[in-house]
């Protein structure tokens, strides 16, 4: 694993979604593996944290995780745009060699026998919840998260720092049609209510 890559307590979990970035979505089962980008997912719970991410019935990723229980949530970053849009667009089905072709490249990381796609910003391993009227009616799916982990050089100390790295570690937000938003300008609140109440006492 690289040295870079770092625990998050599952109670901070809920902040590597909290953004509302476009996903990997990988699965491992019987020896074969596969990765999809997906644009709905989000963080459900706290204790024990869990998430939800919406599975076309057509993907073979989704049969993956209904086969294994078990998935990994990923952020993709700037740098990664043609291979999210690639994965998302391209299917095992049709190529058997997509991962190769897509330029995917995997790592493991311990107890957790898991596909961890290489150069995201953060990665959300889950255990499939099986609720099947919402897995068949609505192609939603709700991941308890067992383990998450970030790269430093973008989040650290329970946040995310855009604006302190490199833009190309910016995480994607899918649009429509190829067409995606890099996160943006950092703003607070508290900050700026803190000035405003400051220039107030002047």
């Amino acid at each position: 694993m690289d040295q870079h890559i770092a625990p998050v307590p599952l109670d901070k979990a809920s902040r590597l979604l909290n953004h509302g970035p476009t996903v990997l979505v990988s699965a491992r089962h019987a020896g074969m593996d596969n990765v999809m980008a997906a644009a709905w997912a989000c963080a459900l719970d706290y204790a024990p944290p869990k998430l939800t991410v919406v599975l076309d019935k057509i993907a073979k990723t989704r049969t993956l995780i209904e086969q294994s229980g078990t998935f990994v949530i990923q952020v993709p970053t700037v740098a990664q745009l043609k291979l999210t849009y690639q994965v998302g667009h391209c299917s095992l089905t049709d190529d058997p060699n997509k991962l190769q072709h897509c330029g995917v490249g995997l790592f493991s990381i311990a107890d957790h026998d898991l596909p961890f796609v290489s150069g995201c910003s953060a990665w959300l391993a889950c255990k499939l919840m099986r609720e099947s009227h919402n897995q068949q009616t609505y192609d939603l799916f709700i991941g308890e998260i067992v383990g998450a982990w970030a790269d430093t050089r973008v989040f650290a100390n329970g946040h995310w720092n855009f604006e302190a790295a490199a833009p190309a570690w910016r995480s994607l937000h899918y649009i429509a049609g190829g067409h995606f938003y890099a996160i943006g300008e950092a703003m607070n609140a508290v900050k700026e209510r803190e000035k405003g109440d400051q220039e107030k006492t002047k």
